[in-house]
């Protein structure tokens, strides 16, 4: 019913830059807000960064001043903007969205538990 996917992953020079989005997809009405997190290997997943519908951004100490996200140019979509990328932004990233949608029988179910395949980043000589 609701679908997020991403694109924009892959490898990247350290100092160098990649654009991450995420479309929603589906009978979506609202969108509250979404997060952008990252998971590498061997180590927990962690909230990066967070989109917030006609609010500030958020972003963790690792990634401010070198990460920015906001809506795209299509609707329901987000991007993650990221600069100055470093060998320990290596990770699989993956998007997660607070939002509303009708389901089959036209009734609106709110969810926060929406997540996106996963795309890989490699920052690497």
């Amino acid at each position: 019913q609701v679908q997020l996917v991403e694109s924009g992953g892959g490898l990247v020079q350290p100092g160098g830059s990649l654009t991450l989005s995420c479309t929603v997809s589906g009978s979506i009405f609202i969108l509250y807000s979404m997060g952008w997190y990252r998971q590498a290997r061997g180590k927990q997943r962690e909230l990066v960064a967070m989109y917030k519908t006609g609010g500030d951004a958020v972003y963790s100490e690792s990634v401010k001043g070198r990460f920015t996200t906001s809506g795209g140019s299509a609707k329901w979509t987000v991007n993650l903007q990221m600069n100055n990328l470093k060998p320990e932004d290596t990770a699989v990233y993956y998007c997660n969205a607070d939002l509303g949608y009708y389901n089959p029988s036209y009734e609106p179910v709110m969810t926060k538990d929406v997540w996106g395949q996963g795309t890989p980043v490699t920052v690497s000589s």
